[in-house]
C-alpha cells in the first residue's frame, strides 16, 4: 500500500484533488501528454500543494502504472468489454480501483468520491454503474484479485507478469530477454515504484553540499530530495542545479572520464533535448577548458536545451539540427554523446504511460535511427576521439544489436571497456563485454545502457 496522507473532503462537492488526478489521466489519454510533465501544471491549475499535491500525484501516476492490473480486475467486475465503457468513466474507475487496492484510503471514501467524479463528468446513470462496479472491486484485496484474474506464474509466467505487474506482454518478453528470468519480477516491481526526485549539482556553479537530501551512492554530484518541490531549492530555481536521475548523471560522467588521444577541446551532445545531460556536460567541459555544442532536431526541445544551459559556461553553441545529417565538419569533435531516441523502457518508473503508448512495431524504426545516429557521430569525432552511445532502454535490439551492427559495418571503430569509467558502480556489466547496463532494481537508477566507441585512424 502507498502511504500517502488522505485528504478528507465533504460531500456532495467533487474533490478537487481527485478531479486533478482525473484531468491528468485525460491529458495522457487524449493529448498524449507525459504524466511527469503535465502534473505540475495541473497541480497549479487546481491550487494543490503539500499533502494534496502528493495525494494527487500518487493517485494519477500510480493509476497509470497499474492500469493493466486494474483493467484485468475491472474486466472481472463488468459484464461487457472495457472498450464499451465510456473512456472518462473508465478513467474514474481506474482511479477508484487504485485507491481501493493500493492506497490507504477507506473503501467508503474511495467509492463515494469516485462516484461523485463520475456523476460530475460522466453520462446519465454512470454514477450508479460506478458505485456497483467499485463495490465489487472492494470485496477483495489486491492479492485476492490476482489469484482470480492472473494465471499461475509457473504455467504462464508472461501472462502472469503482464497482469500482476501491469506491463504489456511484449515488454515482459523484451525485459526477460535482457535481464533474465531470475530477476524479471524484481525489475517489473521496481518499474512500479514511484521514482525518487534526484537533484544534480552542476560543477563550478553549485555543490552537492548546498542541496538538501541524501547523497546519491554513485554520482558525486547528486542528492535524493526527501520531499517538497525541487523548484523551491534555490540552486535549482537559479539554474545552477537541476533535477536529473542518477543514471543520466553517470552517462555524462562516463563520457567526461573517457581517455582521448591528443587535444580535448570540442564536445558534442548530438541529441541534447531536453538538456539535462548537456547541462552537466557543459559544466564538466568548462573544468577541462573545453566547450560543448548541444544539438537537437526538434525546435521545442532545442528551446528546453537553451533553458537548461542558460547562464552556463563551456557552451560553444545550441543548434537545431537533425543528428543523422548534422551540419558539422567531419572529424571536428573530440567527444560525442549519442543519447539516442529509444523505446524508453528503462524509465517506466518515471514515465509510466510509455508502457501503454509504445508498441513492438516501434522497435525497428528506432533501431534504424539509433544506427544512423551512431554512424553520424563516428563521422564527426576525430581519430583518437570517442563516442558514447547511451539509451534509456535495456532492450537487446537497442543495445547489443545496435553496437554489433556498428562494429560490423565500421572498420574505423573499436569498442572499449566502459567499466573503468564508472568504477564505483557494482554489478553493471552490459550485454556486450565492455558495455554497461544500469538497472532500477539493482542500482535505483533508470535502466541506462552505455557503450564507448573509439574512432581509429
Amino acid at each position: 500500500m502507498t502511504d500517502v496522507p488522505v485528504r478528507r473532503v465533504a460531500r456532495p462537492g467533487v474533490d478537487p484533488v481527485r478531479l486533478a488526478a482525473l484531468e491528468v489521466l485525460k491529458s495522457v489519454r487524449v493529448d498524449d501528454a507525459y504524466t511527469n510533465l503535465v502534473l505540475p501544471s495541473v497541480l497549479r491549475q487546481f491550487g494543490l500543494t503539500g499533502r494534496d499535491a502528493a495525494f494527487a500525484t500518487e493517485l494519477a501516476s500510480g493509476t497509470i502504472r497499474r492500469r493493466g492490473t486494474y483493467d484485468a480486475i475491472l474486466g472481472a467486475c463488468i459484464d461487457r468489454p472495457l472498450s464499451k465503457v465510456e473512456a472518462k468513466v473508465l478513467d474514474a474507475l481506474r482511479l477508484g480501483s487504485h485507491q481501493l487496492l493500493s492506497m490507504r484510503v477507506p473503501s467508503h471514501a474511495a467509492i463515494s468520491t469516485t462516484v461523485d467524479l463520475v456523476r460530475a463528468k460522466g453520462s446519465s446513470g454512470a454514477g450508479g454503474f460506478a458505485n456497483a462496479v467499485l463495490r465489487r472491486v472492494s470485496q477483495q484485496d489486491l492479492e485476492g484479485w490476482l489469484t482470480q484474474v492472473a494465471p499461475d506464474p509457473r504455467v504462464s509466467p508472461t501472462r502472469y507478469a503482464s497482469i500482476a505487474y501491469s506491463h504489456p506482454r511484449w515488454i515482459v518478453d523484451e525485459l526477460r530477454s535482457a535481464v533474465g528470468a531470475d530477476e524479471l519480477f524484481a525489475l517489473l516491481a521496481a518499474d512500479n515504484e514511484p521514482p525518487r526526485v534526484t537533484l544534480v549539482a552542476r560543477p563550478g556553479r553549485s555543490t552537492r553540499d548546498e542541496l538538501p537530501g541524501e547523497p546519491t551512492p554513485y554520482s558525486p554530484y547528486g542528492v535524493v530530495l526527501p520531499s517538497g518541490d525541487p523548484g523551491e531549492v534555490a540552486a535549482v530555481a537559479q539554474g545552477r542545479a537541476g533535477v536529473q536521475d542518477e543514471g543520466s548523471q553517470l552517462v555524462a560522467m562516463a563520457l567526461a572520464a573517457a581517455t582521448v588521444e591528443g587535444r580535448d577541446e570540442r564536445w558534442l551532445d548530438l541529441c541534447a533535448g531536453p538538456g539535462g545531460k548537456a547541462a552537466l556536460l557543459a559544466a564538466l567541459a568548462t573544468e577541462r577548458g573545453a566547450a560543448l555544442v548541444a544539438s537537437e532536431r526538434q525546435e521545442h526541445r532545442a528551446g528546453l536545451v537553451r533553458r537548461a544551459l542558460r547562464g552556463a559556461g563551456g557552451v560553444a553553441g545550441i543548434v537545431t539540427a537533425d543528428g543523422t545529417v548534422p551540419p558539422y565538419r567531419s572529424a571536428s569533435f573530440d567527444r560525442v554523446l549519442v543519447d539516442a531516441p529509444c523505446t524508453g523502457l528503462g524509465a517506466l518508473r518515471r514515465r509510466p504511460e510509455a508502457r501503454w503508448r509504445r508498441r513492438a512495431d516501434d522497435l525497428l524504426g528506432l533501431v534504424l535511427l539509433q544506427r544512423r545516429l551512431v554512424s553520424a557521430a563516428l563521422d564527426l569525432v576525430r581519430p583518437g576521439g570517442v563516442v558514447l552511445y547511451a539509451t534509456c532502454s535495456p532492450v537487446l535490439s537497442e543495445t547489443r544489436g545496435v553496437v554489433g551492427s556498428v562494429l560490423e559495418t565500421r572498420r574505423d571503430v573499436v569498442l572499449e571497456d566502459a567499466g573503468p569509467l564508472l568504477p564505483g558502480v557494482p554489478d553493471c556489466a552490459g550485454p556486450v563485454p565492455g558495455t554497461i547496463q544500469l538497472w532500477p532494481h539493482r542500482h535505483g537508477t533508470d535502466a541506462m545502457f552505455l557503450a564507448l566507441l573509439r574512432r581509429t585512424a
